[in-house]
């Protein structure tokens, strides 16, 4: 199975169990006739999940066929009011794009040594012990999550999916802990981040922030710690290790998320917004969504977390109330399929966007951006998503069987893309 790529529908439109049999019998039709093109190289969309209301978690099946194993749905780990659903360079202005203001610095990344357990206390035990007072649940009118705290100023970090429309929610710290209003002082769709201010005052005595850790030096096999609030059970912790790194997401607004973790720590819905913890107890992830089969609805072992560099990028400008502005290509993208090359093929370019402005044409293929080698569709939007708006590029592009270079000035991405576009 490819890697996941298209996980949220723009419509974030209602998911059915008869929508998960459609495409298990299409993974099935396409394993049974693999001469056929493969679906998964041309743009899709999977629609979130929703379930019926519910005091107890849902429960796995506890037999499920190989096509319904194959059809996994990557939901958000935010829990909805009665119904369970499961990050490039930037540039921050005051919501006024006739300029430019010079971004915050990036928070910095702090060392991290593991925490050496008292006697008797597993890992675990003591990185919860350090961590969880932290560690907050997140309700709005329409269903809650988890985030935490992050300074003494009384700065709070989740995902944007989890506050979404809301300019209040409640905050909780610990099931004993009093309801705290909090101010959703700045979101980034494009992110899956958002930040939520509470007064100093209120934050409990004796709570140290949690600290980021550089999401660069994570290793696969690392050990990875969650921390959150699955299906409302307050602080819940669960250990697991860093099962691949390098993941792409669709976030909130359909544009891409990269350089994102997988884990196999329990994630499940209520976790959004909650911190990924290194064995040292600092944070190297926010965990934002989970795979399941489009069955059990619940964790199977497969949990995806926004980089805690993308993080430390984004969180000085949204404390600030600011925009976070992105690079932007405009053009819709698969991966090439010629067996002879590689590259990023233009499926489609939008009206107006920079692409078209400068040239790209539908059929094009794109293998180099200044000089780097473009190895496939998800490779060319991680390049852009490494510019800034304004950046002038250089693509090589192969245009029927001939290369030609095309220069293209970067803009500031729209709200929403057109379609899956870079």
């Amino acid at each position: 199975m490819t890697p996941p790529k298209h996980i949220w529908s723009g419509n974030w439109e209602h998911e059915s169990e008869e929508d998960a049999r459609r495409r298990a019998e299409a993974e099935q039709t396409r394993l049974d006739h693999p001469e056929q093109p493969d679906p998964q190289e041309a743009p899709t969309t999977v629609g979130r999940t929703h379930y019926p209301p519910s005091d107890e978690p849902d429960t796995p099946a506890p037999g499920m066929s190989r096509g319904r194993v194959a059809a996994l749905a990557l939901i958000t780990a935010v829990v909805i009011g009665g119904a369970a659903f499961a990050a490039g360079a930037l540039l921050d202005n005051g919501g006024d794009n006739s300029r430019k203001i010079a971004r915050p610095a990036a928070l910095p990344a702090v060392s991290s040594r593991p925490l050496t357990p008292n006697r008797g206390q597993t890992r675990a035990g003591a990185i919860y012990q350090a961590a969880s007072p932290a560690v907050v649940s997140i309700r709005t009118s329409s269903g809650s999550g988890t985030g935490f705290l992050v300074d003494n100023e009384g700065t709070l970090v989740t995902n944007d999916h989890v506050v979404e429309t809301a300019r209040t929610v409640q905050v909780k710290f610990g099931t004993d802990g009093s309801t705290i209003t909090g101010t959703v002082k700045g979101t980034d769709p494009s992110s899956d981040l958002a930040v939520v201010h509470i007064a100093p005052s209120s934050i409990p005595a004796k709570t140290k922030p949690l600290q980021f850790a550089d999401s660069s030096g994570v290793s696969v096999g690392d050990v990875a710690i969650a921390i959150g609030n699955p299906f409302g059970l307050d602080r819940t912790v669960t250990e697991g290790i860093v099962s691949s790194l390098g993941r792409t997401l669709r976030a909130p607004n359909n544009y891409q998320i990269d350089g994102v973790i997988q884990t196999d720590a329990a994630i499940n819905p209520g976790n959004s917004g909650g911190p990924l913890l290194d064995d040292g107890g600092k944070v190297i992830g926010i965990n934002s969504q989970i795979a399941t089969n489009g069955i059990s609805n619940g964790n199977v072992g497969i949990g995806f977390a926004v980089p805690s560099n993308t993080v430390r990028q984004v969180l000085p400008g949204l404390k600030d109330g600011r925009t976070v502005e992105h690079a932007w290509l405009g053009v819709e993208t698969q991966t090439a399929t010629s067996a002879s090359s590689s590259g990023a093929q233009i499926a489609g370019v939008t009206t107006g966007g920079p692409a078209e402005s400068a040239g790209i044409q539908s059929g094009d293929v794109v293998t180099e951006i200044d000089g780097q080698k473009v190895q496939d569709a998800d490779q060319l939007s991680t390049i852009i998503n490494s510019k800034a708006p304004g950046d002038h590029i250089t693509l090589k592009v192969n245009r029927n069987g001939r290369d030609e270079s095309v220069g293209v000035t970067l803009k500031n991405r729209p709200n929403t893309p057109a379609t899956n576009t870079p």
